[in-house]
């Protein structure tokens, strides 16, 4: 049973004989704006009309409790991830923390996060793209507008599956070539949310945040299932904050791991958790919240309400050029995850070979077909929670992990250290938690049975192929 506690060394070098190996080509204004792009996207373009339907105007406080928890997990990831500077983030850190097979589920987890993420804000581009089109008299047939599930039923969400496989082959093209065409488009993206809240300010109302928390605070839950109050909208909206954990699926490819990674992490976090508490006292300042959370892209809705036409077209083509950036994050993340994974033998080793441009091509490819037919078949709702169920797991395990390694291994140097690590590691994992639990029952129950699937893999395939069950 030595296969539940074996755990990856904290310093085993990264670069192995033989092998393909990930090239450094990333500067810390790419990790900024690779958790930039990941983090400012479906959260507050399309999530923020969903928070409000859950919350009220109490989505501002979801939105300040997600952050918050959001903010504890980011400070343990910045300490793991320059104390291990290596491809897999969560995954790789529970592995030499806690043991190879919570490794496995952190991994499994991740597989399940990353790729889902990339699915809903395919969802949340396919309703921008269609208000534009339909703002041109283009619009798609309803077949083809939306998947079989959700308020709108169609056959499939055709322009959910472009988009992801787009995004998919430009991140084929080379880590840093995708990395600098995100850049720009992360530039152009907070351009177009300053532009929103300068339009709609003029015209805030105060009078549309009474009663400020009309489903109350740890809420209900609804005939149909839904549950409603601030902390099952900050369950679900906890989906807009992170992103900041794709990051550290780059570690092996920063210049400078112990100052990028940092820059990188805590960074985009604190900038994205600004301009989200503004965007979304703004929105509702506007437009009371039970009337802009009917609609597949509030922002545009709101200002083509307040009588800026084409300004919403401004918005609305800004979603749909820079919201890929957020799928190109989470694409990018989950082939690091499964190059790691295969290159520790868990998974197939072929899986981590890469190209002479330094892409893991067939996990890429496998990601983007996998999320391309997800996006097409499933509403944004039940995507974003289900992601948050694995991103939750993973966040937790980056806390214990940190905190396990603070006891087995305090002299090894950490350019970054949580301050306050006794206190932060256990507030983010109680955070993570509580999140966890104001999650729907069906979520939870798809997260189990995903991972449930995950651990007969691992006892089937990985415990025995793995590099540390085979003799040196």
């Amino acid at each position: 049973m030595n296969f539940i506690t074996r755990r990856k060394a904290v310093t085993a070098p990264v670069r192995q004989p033989g092998e393909h190996q990930l090239k450094a080509t990333l500067s810390w204004p790419h990790l900024v704006a690779l958790g930039v792009g990941a983090i400012i996207g479906t959260g507050i373009y399309t999530l923020t009309g969903v928070g409000a339907g859950l919350a009220g105007p109490g989505v501002i406080l979801s939105f300040a409790i997600a952050g918050a928890v959001c903010a504890l997990a980011a400070l343990c990831y910045a300490e793991m991830a320059t104390l291990m500077p290596h491809a897999g983030s969560a995954y790789t850190y529970a592995y030499a923390g806690m043991g190879e097979l919570i490794g496995w589920i952190i991994g499994w987890s991740l597989i399940l996060e990353y790729t889902v993420v990339c699915s809903a804000v395919a969802v949340g581009w396919s309703g921008y793209a269609q208000g534009f089109l339909a703002s041109h008299g283009w619009g798609l047939p309803a077949i083809l507008a939306a998947g079989p599930g959700g308020d709108v039923s169609g056959l499939v969400n055709l322009p959910a599956v472009l988009i992801t496989l787009a995004v998919t082959g430009l991140l084929l093209v080379g880590t840093r070539e995708s990395a600098t065409v995100n850049f720009y488009l992360v530039i152009f993206k907070v351009v177009a949310l300053i532009a929103f809240v300068a339009l709609t300010l003029p015209g805030f109302d105060a009078s549309h945040f009474h009663p400020f928390m009309p489903f109350g605070f740890g809420g209900h839950e609804d005939p149909d299932g839904t549950k409603r109050g601030v902390m099952a909208a900050a369950a679900l909206i906890f989906f807009a904050f992170y992103g900041f954990d794709a990051i550290s699926t780059a570690a092996e490819e920063a210049k400078n791991p112990g100052r990028d990674l940092t820059i990188g992490i805590i960074g985009s976090m604190v900038l994205c958790a600004v301009i989200y508490m503004i965007v979304a006292a703004a929105a509702l300042g506007a437009s009371p919240f039970d009337v802009f959370s009917k609609s597949s892209e509030p922002l545009a809705f709101i200002l083509r309400d307040r009588h800026h036409p084409l300004a919403a077209a401004l918005i609305a083509g800004a979603a749909v050029v820079a919201l890929p950036t957020v799928i190109m994050a989470f694409m990018f993340g989950q082939s690091r995850v499964f190059f790691a994974m295969s290159r520790d033998g868990l998974l197939p080793r072929g899986l981590s070979r890469v190209s002479p441009r330094g892409v893991p091509v067939v996990v890429t490819v496998f990601t983007g077909l996998f999320a391309a037919i997800m996006a097409g078949i499933l509403p944004l709702k039940l995507i974003a929670e289900v992601a948050n169920a694995g991103t939750l797991a993973a966040f937790i395990a980056t806390a214990v992990a940190m905190l396990v390694l603070r006891r087995t291994h305090p002299d090894l140097p950490r350019p970054f250290r949580t301050p306050l690590g006794w206190l932060v590691g256990p507030l983010a994992v109680l955070g993570c938690v509580y999140l966890f639990w104001s999650l729907p029952t069906l979520t939870k129950m798809l997260f189990f049975a995903w991972n449930g699937v995950g651990l007969v893999v691992y006892l089937v395939y990985g415990r025995n192929r793995s590099r540390l069950a085979t003799p040196a």
